[in-house]
């Protein structure tokens, strides 16, 4: 995690600047996405056990909660995983959802979850068949989950990047998106923008999120 400060971006000469100052820590921070993949079906079934945590709750809680069951993550029972992550806001929902995920990984996928998603051409086919496959994953969470092991151009739909959005015009409320269709709409609004502004779409995401939060996490 790097810290950096916080900015009100009023404008696009805002944000230009801002992006320009933060963007060693962005590009350090995508670097170490494509690193996950390589480290192995281990490595990437953790980044989806954040993003099942991160769903629903914070950034900061996901990594909390990952740093709890990494020693028992693959041997651990609900109950046991619901423990270690007690102080998650959902911890029983959120260990029945991982518990899931990883049978789904070790007896569907024979372990080999990489191969599993490298099998889905195509960047909506790859996200709907993480959608559909793993409970507790949405279509923020799934395109969280896939930028997050080194796959590019998802939008993060998140608080901080709807506010942001609104706040360019880029959108007319800043409201979660309910269904499919209409996170496409806004993803594509979104990669519009990033392309007016000459900004690439998975360097914006952190920027905006960095300009509210103060940090650039995941």
């Amino acid at each position: 995690m790097f810290k950096v400060d916080k900015a009100v971006l009023t404008n696009i000469e805002d944000l230009l600047g801002y992006h320009a100052r933060i963007r060693s820590f962005v590009l350090r921070r995508l670097e170490e996405f494509r690193e996950t993949w390589d480290k192995g079906d281990e490595a990437v079934f953790e980044e989806l056990v954040f993003c099942i945590l991160t769903a629903g709750a914070s950034a900061l809680m996901g990594l909390k909660g990952v740093e709890a069951l990494r020693p028992v993550l693959w041997t651990a029972t609900v109950d046991e995983i619901a423990e270690r992550i007690r102080f998650h806001l959902y911890p029983l929902a959120r260990a029945q959802y991982i518990a899931a995920a990883r049978e789904i990984v070790r007896n569907e996928m024979g372990g080999r979850l990489k191969t599993w998603i490298e099998n889905w051409h195509g960047h909506n086919t790859r996200r709907d068949a993480c959608v559909q496959k793993f409970k507790g994953i949405g279509y923020k969470e799934a395109s969280h989950f896939l930028r997050n092991i080194g796959f590019r151009g998802y939008a993060i739909l998140d608080k901080h990047i709807l506010r942001s959005l609104l706040s360019f015009g880029v959108i007319e409320s800043d409201r979660p998106p309910s269904t499919r269709n209409r996170y496409l709409a806004i993803e594509q609004r979104y990669i519009d923008f990033a392309k007016n502004v000459g900004i690439d779409p998975d360097e914006l995401d952190l920027t905006l999120w960095a300009s509210r939060t103060g940090m650039i996490v995941k």
